[in-house]
């Protein structure tokens, strides 16, 4: 598994308990949309892969069942690694699915008459209303992360259709 095919969640803290769990902490908007997901650590000597996931109360905090792993001293030397899903793992169509946002960083985005607006810099987190930085050279476009603007997602050419609202665009003109 390469990293340029994975999307990073966390990195994993510590170990907790005494049957070999982790602590992570996922730096996405929502760590629950990962429970049900398979992932899997990667690091230089290999993967290691997520039998369970459970998000706590506390703020991103996610305690990891690992494969294998039945003790604290086996998954000791996992503490302060990142964690990574692979892409063909997430969910791709944003309509049905809840598409997980962060995995847009680095797509191009187009309008709907295909004109490249830029590319996705980053999600910026605003309370109740994430918001892309998409950007074309030295320019930026903020545009609120809201299903009914976006018309299609194509994860297999990193490409993503837009249809903002009237008069949007016309403010980074």
């Amino acid at each position: 598994m390469q990293t340029n095919d994975c999307y990073y969640l966390g990195y994993i803290s510590k170990t907790i308990g005494f049957e070999g769990s982790l602590l992570a902490f996922f730096e996405v908007s929502d760590p629950s949309l990962y429970e049900s997901h398979s992932c899997s650590h990667r690091w230089q000597t290999g993967s290691f892969f997520v039998d369970e996931i459970n998000v706590r109360k506390k703020d991103k905090e996610v305690v990891l069942d690992i494969e294998d792993i039945q003790t604290p001293e086996q998954a000791r030397f996992l503490c302060n690694r990142k964690i990574f899903v692979h892409q063909k793992h997430l969910k791709h169509n944003i309509r049905q699915t809840g598409f997980q946002q962060e995995s847009l960083v680095g797509f191009s985005v187009y309008d709907q008459n295909n004109n490249h607006l830029g590319i996705i810099n980053e999600i910026l987190e605003y309370p109740g209303n994430p918001v892309f930085s998409i950007k074309k050279g030295k320019q930026e476009v903020l545009l609120p992360v809201a299903e009914e603007f976006i018309k299609a997602v194509d994860s297999e050419k990193k490409e993503i259709i837009i249809a903002p609202p009237d008069g949007l665009l016309d403010l980074y003109i």
